[in-house]
């Protein structure tokens, strides 16, 4: 039987040791990093010990009588010890599902880790989850992955951007100042989809200072002015654009794809993969955007899918 503890703040140098270690866990599971935004959600993560060792870690909150792994992070679902074999996982899940349901938990919404983001093999949980919880897939968003390794030639559209960038004399720099292209991003977001930044101005700049190496953002600058930019999420295997936008000025220039030439054959190339996130406008994953899908398949990405499930107990 597994001891099944609910994280409280007390436990959170252990939470995050045992993230750093884990097969499949990410900088987004660390405290500093889901904490940010602990005031929106009602946290019922759970810590799960086997014979006195922590074998895995489930971030999530509860929503009325739903437990949700986790509405705040673009991908949630239970991080693991090498050490936890399948047929603990199928234990974890059934004694989990024993405890809610007891609370008074009648419905679960589980997020699953892209496989792109797993150090080893760790999908233990999704067997788990169709055999013993007997859960289906209930949204699957889409996103575009780059294997860097195979080295997809980019269209001729987007290497022109990078020509016109060049002759133009963009720069392309590193900057630890978000100010002006969060300026930038928020215009944009406003304009077409009448949405803003997951993250405010204040909000990322306190991530960035919190993880300064995972959380990196490229500028584009022409003329002394901001046109472009680029924010990256960097885990152990996947370079993540969280983030990109140019003005109208900055799209003509090429400004991103002299970005994404940069991140992508030059400063990242040791990295397999890099996912350019969503291109989805509904939250089931629904509503592709096609111009957008077809911009990131220029520079040679292919589809990956993000995939929630759901229970009843």
């Amino acid at each position: 039987m597994f001891e099944i503890i609910r994280y409280t703040s007390d436990r959170a140098d252990e939470w995050n040791q045992f993230v750093s270690q884990s097969k499949n866990g990410t900088f987004l599971f660390d405290r500093n990093y889901m904490d940010y935004h602990a005031d929106r959600f009602n946290d019922s993560s759970f810590m799960f010990y086997r014979d006195g060792l922590l074998l895995a870690v489930l971030p999530a909150h509860i929503d009325g009588n739903t437990l949700c792994s986790h509405r705040g992070l673009t991908y949630g679902g239970l991080l693991m010890s090498s050490k936890l074999t399948i047929a603990k996982t199928m234990t974890l899940f059934r004694e989990l599902n024993h405890r809610l349901a007891a609370e008074g938990v009648n419905h679960v919404v589980y997020k699953a880790i892209p496989w792109i983001y797993h150090n080893i093999a760790a999908e233990e949980d999704l067997y788990a989850l169709y055999h013993e919880c007997r859960a289906t897939i209930t949204a699957r968003d889409y996103s575009t992955c780059i294997f860097l390794a195979a080295g997809l030639r980019w269209e001729r559209i987007r290497r022109r951007g990078v020509q016109r960038a060049l002759q133009a004399g963009v720069c392309i720099r590193i900057s630890d100042d978000y100010s002006d292209f969060w300026h930038v991003l928020t215009d944009n977001l406003t304009s077409k989809y009448g949405v803003r930044p997951v993250h405010t101005l204040d909000e990322i700049r306190l991530l960035h200072n919190r993880f300064p190496h995972n959380i990196v953002l490229y500028q584009a600058e022409y003329e002394g002015r901001v046109v472009g930019g680029v924010v990256l999420y960097v885990t152990q295997q996947v370079v993540h654009a969280q983030y990109s936008s140019a003005t109208p000025e900055g799209k003509q220039l090429g400004a991103i794809d002299m970005i994404y030439d940069r991140i992508i054959h030059e400063d990242y190339t040791d990295y397999p993969y890099f996912d350019f996130g969503r291109s989805t406008e509904n939250a089931d994953g629904s509503g592709l955007n096609t111009s957008l899908v077809f911009q990131k398949e220029g520079f040679g990405a292919r589809g990956l899918c993000y995939d929630i499930y759901e229970y009843d107990l």
